[in-house]
Formats: C-alpha cells, sequence, structure tokens
C-alpha cells in the first residue's frame, strides 16, 4: 500500500510534469504565432521591394517557345505596357536573321520569311516607362518540307495579261481536304466577275470567271494558306496577296479548213494571217486555248511529243524555232516557220499538230507576220482552232479550262 507521504510526493511529481508538459505546449505555441508573423510581414516587405524593382513591361514571343512545326509566316515579338529596345533572331547555327521594329517600338517581325526546319532563338529586352529592363527568350523549329506545302501560281504577281489568263495554282503535295485549301484562296476582280475555282486533280486548282475577263480589270489572288491542313500532318506555309492586269481584248481565230488566222481585238478584226495548221495525219487540237508562254526562239524536238524514227530519234529537231507561243502543255504551239516555202501558208496544213507562221530565220525580221503576231501577244492571250477535224482539247492540258461550260466548271469546286 501506497503511504500518505509517498501519494503526496507522487502527486506533485505528476503536478510538476503535467505543468512542463503545459509550459511546453503553451511556450511552443505561443513561440510559433509570434514567428509566423514576422515571417509573413518580411516576405510580404520583400514582394514589394521586388515588385517596385521589377518592370511593368510585357514581351510576348510568337511563335511559343519550345514550338514545333511552326509558322514561317507569323513570327513576332510585341509588347505591351513598353517599349522595346532590342530583338535578336538567330538560327541554330548562329547565323543572325534582319527584322523589322515598328515606329512606336512595340512590335518586331523578320524582314522575310523564315526557313522550314530551321530552329530559331529570340532574345528581346524592354522598358517601361520609368526605364526598368524586362528580358524574354524563346527558341521554336519551324514546319519541314515534308509537313507542309505550297502552291506554285500562274500568272505573276504585277503582270499584264490576256482576257484568258486562269488562276492556276499547283501544289507539290497531293491536296485530300480541298476544300479547307480552297476557302484559303479568294480571286476577286474589279470587274465584279463572279470567279468560281475547279480541281482537275488532287495536286492542281484552277479558277476563272465565266465569260473571259473584263479589259483593264485588276485582279486579286489572296493565299491564306498558312496552317490550313490540306492532308493529314500537311499544313500550309503561304500567307500571300498577288495582283495582275488584264489588258486589251484580244482573242485570234484559226480556222485550220481556210489556213487563215483572224486576229480580234474588242471584237473586231484587227489583222487575217495565212497559216499552216497539222497535216491530216497530225491534226491539230481544236479549242479555246490560252497562250501561256512565248520564246523568241525555242528548241523542237519531235520525241518529246513522241514524234519518232524508226531509230528512236526525233521525226524534227528544230533548234531555233523562231517567235513560238506555248498552247497546250502536250506541246502544241503557235510559232514562226521559216523552213517552209512561202507558198505553204495559207494553202496547205503541213505540221505535226503546231499553227505555223510565215518567219525567217533567226526571228530578227519584225516585219514577219510571226513576229506581228508575237509582238501584238500576251500570256493569257486566247487562240481558238477551228475546222481541224481532230477532237477539242483537254481542259487540264494547258491553261484552256474555257472548253468547260459553266456548270461543268463550278461542279469541279469543292465547296
Amino acid at each position: 500500500m501506497m503511504t500518505d507521504s509517498k501519494r503526496r510526493k507522487g502527486l506533485m511529481a505528476a503536478s510538476a510534469l503535467l505543468g512542463g508538459v503545459l509550459a511546453l505546449t503553451g511556450c511552443s505555441g505561443g513561440g510559433n504565432t509570434k514567428s509566423s508573423d514576422k515571417g509573413e510581414s518580411s516576405q510580404a516587405q520583400a514582394d514589394a521591394a521586388a515588385a517596385k524593382k521589377s518592370s511593368e513591361a510585357q514581351i510576348t514571343i510568337t511563335p511559343k517557345d519550345g514550338s514545333d512545326n511552326a509558322s514561317i509566316n507569323n513570327s513576332a515579338v510585341t509588347v505591351s505596357k513598353g517599349t522595346l529596345t532590342g530583338v535578336t533572331m538567330t538560327t541554330q547555327d548562329g547565323k543572325a536573321v534582319a527584322g523589322q521594329l515598328s515606329a512606336d517600338r512595340t512590335s518586331w517581325k523578320p524582314s522575310a520569311q523564315l526557313d522550314r526546319s530551321t530552329t530559331y532563338k529570340v532574345a528581346a529586352e524592354a522598358k517601361d516607362s520609368k526605364g526598368r529592363i524586362a528580358h524574354e527568350n524563346a527558341s521554336f523549329t519551324t514546319v519541314s518540307p515534308a509537313n507542309s506545302f505550297i502552291g506554285t501560281f500562274t500568272p505573276e504577281d504585277g503582270s499584264t495579261v490576256g482576257v484568258g489568263m486562269p488562276v492556276s495554282v499547283n501544289f507539290d503535295k497531293a491536296i485530300t481536304n480541298k476544300a479547307a485549301v480552297q476557302k484559303g484562296i479568294t480571286v476577286t476582280s474589279t470587274s465584279g466577275q463572279e470567279v468560281a475555282c475547279h480541281w482537275f486533280n488532287a495536286n492542281r486548282m484552277d479558277c476563272r470567271p465565266e465569260q473571259y475577263w473584263k479589259e483593264g480589270a485588276t485582279v486579286t489572288v489572296k493565299l491564306a494558306l498558312d496552317g490550313v491542313e490540306g492532308a493529314p500532318g500537311v499544313h500550309g506555309v503561304q500567307q500571300k496577296t498577288v495582283t495582275f492586269h488584264i489588258g486589251r481584248n484580244q482573242v485570234s481565230y484559226v480556222d485550220a479548213k481556210t489556213k487563215q488566222m483572224k486576229v480580234t481585238q474588242d471584237g473586231k478584226v484587227v489583222k487575217t494571217i495565212p497559216i499552216s495548221a497539222g497535216a491530216p495525219d497530225h491534226t491539230t487540237y481544236q479549242g479555246q486555248m490560252v497562250i501561256s508562254e512565248k520564246f523568241t526562239q525555242t528548241r523542237m524536238n519531235g520525241a518529246t511529243v513522241g514524234f519518232k524514227d524508226s531509230d528512236g530519234k526525233g521525226e524534227y529537231d528544230i533548234k531555233d524555232v523562231p517567235h513560238a507561243m506555248r498552247l497546250t502543255t502536250s506541246g502544241t504551239f503557235i510559232h514562226g516557220n521559216y523552213w517552209g516555202a512561202p507558198s505553204v501558208f495559207g494553202n496547205v496544213n503541213t505540221s505535226h499538230g503546231c499553227v505555223g507562221l510565215q518567219d525567217v530565220k533567226g526571228a530578227g525580221d519584225s516585219s514577219t507576220p510571226a513576229a506581228w503576231f508575237y509582238s501584238h501577244s500576251l500570256v493569257g492571250d486566247v487562240v481558238v482552232v477551228q475546222n481541224t477535224g481532230d477532237r477539242t482539247v483537254s481542259p487540264d492540258n494547258g491553261l484552256n479550262g474555257w472548253n468547260m461550260d459553266w456548270a461543268q466548271w463550278k461542279a469541279g469546286s469543292a465547296v
């Protein structure tokens, strides 16, 4: 049994122990509260001091840091609440990229389109109204050729062409999402004519009005293809606007039966020229054909268009055909002929399918019928060939979509 004295000693010890625990607990609680208040106060003061020293200028770099398959057109550096004091863009190997700073110094852009499959690094500096400096850095890689497509278009920007010139776009990748790509290309004319586009295949789209362009009109083509997915994983990279002008209305009519060509301007005959079309065994295509290229002199080798002798060589190989103008991709030209007797023109069809006009070797005589027609013709002029006995030229053989009626043409639209 515990005596009273032992009990008192035990109670005193327990009391002391309990008091110690309570004292410890009380000290710990009270001490932590006071320490936290001081810490929060110190941090707030530090944050406030840092904020006063930090620049308000906010720099944004496009594309974002780490981007892959980035656009080659829309790279830029912008700043809000400040002005740019310096921007450098370099390729991965250290080559500097030239750029232009806006007049108000709030934006910067590369001076030219970026290269594909290239990694670029951007370092930008800006200051706010109090002169405090801000920095931003980014690195991105542009889209690769394998993952992008471009369209080669005709006619050229700023050119003057004939009334039959379509807008023809040839893509370097097969387009499966034709609607999206077609929506990214708009063609308008100051003449107000409706323009429709037609897909000949997965790589080519032509656009034209129902009738020939109005003379004197200006046609604008906008290519807004940057980022457009033309096929799975394949995106456009072009962002471009081009304009071309329509010249006088000239349409020439070749009659293989009468062996004459009547050149009309605004519907009126301005000149009649004797011609020699395709011989009976090599007849010339019929239909509306558009001049797509002009050559003062060019080589014509029969082997390139299937006219070969038994030895495999071309039935003809003329290295200096004068005043030649292409009518079809397959090799139909209207051109000067110096090797035929003058009596041929207007009397006999002797060619392998081209339309020949009297000319001289070397293309140096401006008074010949071929020289006159060459000097009075534009790329885009129409040559209508009739009465040859051959079939109508295929609409996609050259720039010859005019051989489709308007309903057929519009049926080839993807939109």
